[in-house]
């Protein structure tokens, strides 16, 4: 079996494939990444060391997915049964710096690889969504099928993809399946998320930007939960051609408490209070109870846990 993966260099595409590698002796994962330079390349170049030891059973292809031609090569010699789309623009605020990416990165590359996914009669087209498209919703937990409402030029982005996905699957009877993340953490994750972003404030001694004075919520999710939600929604007999599912805890934390849980480990951070961002959601708090009628029970980690887990490998990546 064939499974591609988009974005595998990137903190959710990267632990994926690492798991399904660790998971299946008899499956190879194609992997398909830019690296970028949003955010250091050298963590995504260490992300991808680690795939490559798995030595035959791993395949990469440095790849802009604008350019539908190349990504046509793979598609054409590769007989995929799966395909993971996790390959995105991330950035809420960075969306008004640099709107453009977000077009190239979020829309053209999303309907390249949905176009190619049709012409070569991918099985199952499974791709990333964001909690973002929630935006200030006053009626929360957020449900899958609440009105949206959203607030930056990501969240239009991640809008289009799941409009644009179920036409396709409407129109070509196209299995596909959305999967709106929440607030991810954990080891190997990105630079410019919070909980890393203050790690690396506390070690080099830099100010944190603290918005709404910390008065924000995040539904945080752990890495290793998200990724074994992802396996068990991809594994499951879902009846409908075009699903979409909540991929979090359902357990808000306010900033202020993640803040108190890191101070413990590494000691307090200097930190400068500053009004909300127009970017910013306030609160977010997502509804599992559909994915968990699907996939059913599941122990989520614990946030002490997670946080312990993901100093453990900070001190260690980063301890140069």
């Amino acid at each position: 079996m064939q499974i591609l993966i988009t974005g595998c260099c990137g903190f959710i595409g990267f632990s994926y494939s690492k798991f399904l590698l660790n998971k299946y002796k008899n499956v190879q994962v194609i992997g398909i990444d830019s690296i970028d330079n949003y955010y250091s390349t050298s963590l995504k170049k260490k992300r991808l060391e680690q795939l490559k030891s798995y030595k035959k059973k791993f395949v990469f292809y440095r790849q802009n997915l604008k350019n539908f031609n190349k990504l046509e090569s793979i598609f054409k010699y590769k007989k995929i049964n799966k395909l993971f789309h996790f390959a995105a623009q991330a950035g809420v605020r960075y969306s008004f710096i640099k709107p453009q990416k977000y077009i190239d990165s979020n829309i053209i590359s999303f309907f390249n690889i949905l176009e190619l996914s049709r012409k070569y009669n991918v099985k199952k087209f499974f791709f990333a969504s964001s909690s973002s498209i929630y935006g200030d919703s006053k009626k929360l937990p957020s449900i899958e099928n609440d009105i949206t409402q959203e607030k930056n030029l990501y969240a239009i982005s991640k809008n289009f993809n799941e409009k644009f996905a179920k036409i396709y699957s409407e129109k070509y009877n196209m299995k596909i399946i959305g999967l709106r993340f929440f607030t991810v953490y954990g080891e190997w994750g990105r630079p410019d998320m919070f909980m890393i972003k203050y790690m690396l404030s506390s070690k080099f001694k830099r100010n944190f930007n603290l918005y709404n004075f910390g008065n924000h919520r995040r539904d945080f999710t752990y890495i290793k939960d998200v990724v074994n939600l992802v396996y068990k929604v991809s594994n499951s007999k879902i009846k409908k051609n075009y699903d979409i599912f909540n991929i979090c805890s359902s357990k808000p934390l306010h900033l202020n408490k993640i803040m108190m849980l890191l101070n413990k480990k590494l000691g307090k951070v200097n930190i400068l209070k500053k009004k909300r961002d127009f970017a910013d959601v306030l609160d977010t708090h997502g509804s599992n109870k559909k994915i968990l009628k699907l996939v059913g029970k599941f122990n989520f980690t614990k946030i002490e846990d997670g946080i312990n887990n993901l100093v453990i490998w900070f001190k260690n990546y980063y301890k140069k």
